[in-house]
This record gives C-alpha cells, structure tokens and sequence, in this order.
C-alpha cells in the first residue's frame, strides 16, 4: 500500500506523525510525507520520500534573530482567531492547490493528515482518494464548525465543492489518536471515536524523585524565537531556584546572547528531550501539544507559560485535569516563575495525577494496532503482502 501523510506547520505537526508512518513502512508500505518546504531535509532524514507544499523556507529552521518584541497577553480567543486565519484560511488554501500534483505523481492508496491540514481533505475529495486522520491538538478545540467552517468553505468553492458547515468531510475516515483520551477536552467531542494507541514504548524513569530536584525549560521549535523576553526572565526566576536546570533555546538560537548563568544552570540549543525527561521533576514549557505529552508520559508535572496556537487549550485542559500549573508569558516576573516552579516541585498530589496519565497512556495499544487501522480502511488484507 502507498501511504502519503501530509501536514501543515511546523515541526510540531510533523513529529507526531513519523512514529505511525514509521510502522508503516516497517510493515512494508511505501510511505511518502508532504509539508512545509524548510522541513524537507528532517522528512528524509527520517527515511521518507518528501515532497514541499511550501518555498523552502517555510519552517526551514534558519538562523534567525530572536524577536524581542514585547509579548502581548495571549488567550484562548485570541490564539483561536489567529488559528482560523492560519490554517482554515491560509494553509487550507496552500494544500488544496499543492496536494493534487503529489497525489498525482505518488499515487497513495491513502492520505493521512494531521488534523490541522484542512486543504488536504479538498484535494483528497476531488480526486477520490480516501483519507484519515491524525490528532495533533491535545485539548482539541480549535477544529470547530463556527471558528474554521466559514473559512474552509470559501477555499470549497474556489474549487468547485459544495459547503461543509458541519466539517463532515474533515473526519470521513478513522481518526487517529496518541494522545491520553482523558486529555481530549469535553467541550471538543468529535463525530467519531478515535482509534488510541500509544506511539513509543512506555518510558522508563531512572532516577528516583528523591535528592536534588531537576527541571527542564523549552520553548518549543517556533514561539522559542518569538517570545520576548521570556528566556530572560526564565532564566532569572530559574537561577533562584534550588534545583539543576537545562533550558533548550532551539538550534537557530545561540545560547550566548542570553549570557552567563549561574552553575547549576545550563543552557543548550538542544537536548535529545527523552533523555532529559527520564531524569528531571519537573517542566517549564509553553503548553505545546508535544512538550506537554511527553512531559506527561514521564509522569513530571508542568509550569506553562502559554504563546499561541492551541497552547492555551491545552493549558486550560491541564489545569482542570491537575497536571499542570499557568502563569502568563507576558507578565509573569522571575519571581513569580521561580516561586511557582517551587510550588510544584512541593506538589505531590500533582505528581500522583501525573502517575494516572502516564498509566493511561502505558494501557493503549502499540503502534502496530494503527497500522491494522489504516490497514483495513483502505479495504485490503494487507498482512498477506508482508
């Protein structure tokens, strides 16, 4: 079977596909990912044929000077408003026209997308391609018939296609989810129930709790360069905190513009973030989908300092679920960030519910079970072909 998965964004819409298209291909199928032109050479350092909806520096990861601007209170509207705009309208619009020519040159018997790539169910539609979908927002929230129905159907028409308020089309074949299903907020019910399975093997912690506390800092592949001050201040707050840090600016960014740290601070580009989470107590993150379930499925507790996108969902989500605590990235001063992280680090009831998630995530399927899905939707016996 071909397989093509598509996605739009960045690093955080792609990385959540390759383990699942990984299995795949190990089971035999030719796989082949389509996204942003800049992520082209992570696409085929993991093994994949790519093919680029966008110029090549669309999320290239070039060196880029960080943007001081200060940071304006983000909130959930807000970032929804700037979601709709982005991805219902720009992006829908960029993969409606892109994916006909892959789809036509690679011939999948299947697309699967992450749940943010709107255009892509377009061009699928036109040319009969079946196909399914990936989650890549936690919380959900953000794929709403009010908030992106209006504006997908626009790029709809300007291809020939009936309306779709009710965003039917979006969900017509099986929806796929590595995410804990307690995580998925209430208010964000989807037409169908989502096919879970965990995506890596259950991670294992090889320090006990116990002793000098450890923390961990990122800002994830985009907001790093488009935080403000925040670094600064982090760091700060950080510094005052008895505790080992480690906190990751991104490969663009250079860790000595932010100058010395005191010794039990250490700032890096990056860290192979597995490693760091088996060992550490807790995360100071922006909320992001990935950084948050990673942390969850280490069982380490949040400080979240949210930027954008679906980062204040997911926040809202933990804090109601306990998991995780909130401080506004635009005013939170450094001893509001370092007094909050020692509350957490204090909190055992917290890291008790961080415990539950990682055991709901540890009880899903295999990755494997996923492929059987994708499998059987594309209507063949496939396992005879192994």
């Amino acid at each position: 079977m071909r397989i093509l998965w598509t996605f739009v964004g960045g690093l955080g819409h792609l990385a959540p596909l390759l383990p699942l298209a990984r299995a795949a291909q190990a089971q035999g199928h030719e796989v082949a990912v389509a996204g942003s032109g800049g992520l082209v050479p992570r696409i085929e350092e993991a093994g994949f044929r790519a093919y680029a909806t966008s110029p090549r520096p669309h999320h290239d990861g070039a060196p880029a000077v960080r943007d001081l601007t200060p940071l304006e209170a983000t909130d959930a509207e807000a970032a929804e408003i700037e979601f709709a705009q982005n991805f219902g309208d720009r992006g829908a619009r960029r993969m409606a026209a892109e994916l006909p020519g892959v789809i036509e040159d690679f011939r999948p018997d299947l697309v699967v997308r992450d749940e943010t790539d709107l255009g892509t169910t377009i061009a699928a539609e036109l040319l009969g391609v079946p196909v399914a979908t990936h989650l890549v927002l936690a919380s959900g929230l953000l794929i709403r018939p009010d908030l992106v129905g209006p504006k997908l159907d626009v790029v709809r028409a300007e291809h020939g296609l009936a309306p779709d308020p009710g965003l039917t089309r979006l969900t017509s074949g099986p929806v796929l989810s590595d995410f804990p299903p307690s995580f998925r907020s209430p208010c964000s019910p989807l037409p169908q129930q989502p096919v879970h399975y965990r995506s890596a093997a259950a991670p294992t912690r090889t320090r006990a709790r116990a002793g000098r506390r450890r923390v961990y800092a990122t800002l994830g592949t985009i907001f790093n360069k488009q935080s403000g001050d925040l670094f600064e201040r982090l760091l700060a707050g950080l510094g005052e905190v008895e505790a080992d840090v480690v906190v990751t600016v991104g490969r663009e960014l250079d860790p000595a513009q932010l100058g010395p740290q005191p010794p039990h601070v250490r700032v890096e580009r990056f860290v192979p973030q597995a490693d760091v989470l088996r060992v550490i107590d807790l995360v100071v993150s922006h909320g992001g989908s990935g950084s948050l379930m990673a942390a969850l499925a280490h069982r380490v507790p949040s400080v979240l300092l949210p930027l954008g996108a679906d980062q204040p969902h997911n926040a809202l989500r933990a804090e109601e679920l306990g998991v995780a605590s909130t401080l506004d990235a635009a005013t939170a001063t450094p001893d509001e960030i370092g007094d909050r992280v020692r509350e957490v680090l204090a909190d055992a009831a917290m890291g008790e519910r961080c415990l539950g998630v990682a055991d709901e995530l540890r009880a899903l399927p295999d990755v494997g079970s996923a492929v059987s899905v994708l499998e059987a939707f594309a209507g063949t016996d496939w396992t005879a072909h192994r």
